[in-house]
């Protein structure tokens, strides 16, 4: 295997990719259908994320809306958590690397519709 790509249902598709772009660095892998899409990949080296707006009455439902002390969506795994901070910063996203209670070491994001991200490696060999 080589990578995984969670599917996130999104409330606005257009917003959602501009804040992975625009916030994240990612790039815009696809978008379909042409005319009005509804589903996107948005990337990043291996890491890859599917954005899907359904329906209004089909709403997103990231984990802290269901459980505040599960609230992570999705661990992307980097070497260089601090790294990634500064560059963010550098588009005005603000992020603090710290040690977790689960060892792991690294940073957090939500994103537009409340999809919580942890960037990081584990601490601990």
């Amino acid at each position: 295997m080589d990578s995984i790509m969670p599917l996130f249902i999104v409330s606005d598709l257009a917003k959602s990719v501009a804040f992975y772009r625009d916030q994240l660095g990612f790039e815009l892998r696809m978008s379909v259908p042409d005319e009005d899409p509804f589903f996107a990949i948005v990337g990043r080296g291996a890491v890859g994320l599917m954005l899907k707006h359904i329906s209004p009455d089909v709403p997103p439902l990231p984990n802290p809306k269901r459980h505040a002390w599960a609230k992570w969506d999705a661990f992307v795994s980097t070497a260089d958590p601090e790294s990634l901070a500064s560059e963010c910063s550098e588009r005005g996203l603000v992020l603090e690397v710290e040690d977790t209670e689960d060892g792991l070491r690294g940073c957090e994001i939500a994103d537009a519709d409340g999809y919580v991200l942890f960037f990081g490696h584990p601490s601990v060999a």
